[in-house]
């Protein structure tokens, strides 16, 4: 792990970065939501040098975002595959959240081959904010750092 990024472990952004933060993890996570689960898949999809991805794939299986287990196909020598936990699932939202920002604010003359689909009904989803059951827009959305109370 990185070390919780400012020293701040109250701070759930920085122990967010501290599993996710290091380049080439968040597009391992993108590859392991589309079904990607072994090694050599990963290396084919990303083109990321082998140490690194070791390196990444050893750093999600420790902050809980991937699991090992071992497999061993018909003919062949043992293996390992990285499935998702619960909690890399719940980082769908995120990719969702990046993916929404970057069409809006970042486009690509080219046409993305990705989409963020209901798994029920096909619809195309989009992240929102939600509070008191009503969307929030997000310029209404604001960020407090509040101070610790002294006791």
């Amino acid at each position: 792990m990185l070390g919780i990024l400012g020293g701040d472990d109250r701070c759930p952004i920085a122990r967010s970065l501290d599993v996710l933060g290091e380049k080439w993890t968040i597009m391992i996570v993108r590859d392991a939501l589309a079904g990607v689960t072994r090694f050599g898949d990963f290396q084919s999809s990303l083109g990321i040098p082998r140490d690194v991805l070791a390196a990444r794939l050893g750093s999600l299986v420790e902050g809980g975002v991937l699991e090992r287990r071992d497999y061993k196909p018909e003919g062949g020598r043992r293996r390992e595959e990285y499935l998702l936990t619960a909690a890399g699932r719940e980082l769908s939202l995120i990719l969702l959240a990046l993916g929404n920002w970057a069409d809006r604010h970042r486009p690509s003359p080219r046409n993305s081959r990705m989409r963020f689909l209901d798994s029920e009904t096909g619809a195309t989803a989009q992240a929102v904010a939600i509070a008191a059951g009503a969307v929030i827009p997000s310029e209404r959305i604001v960020t407090r750092i509040e101070d610790a109370a002294v006791g």
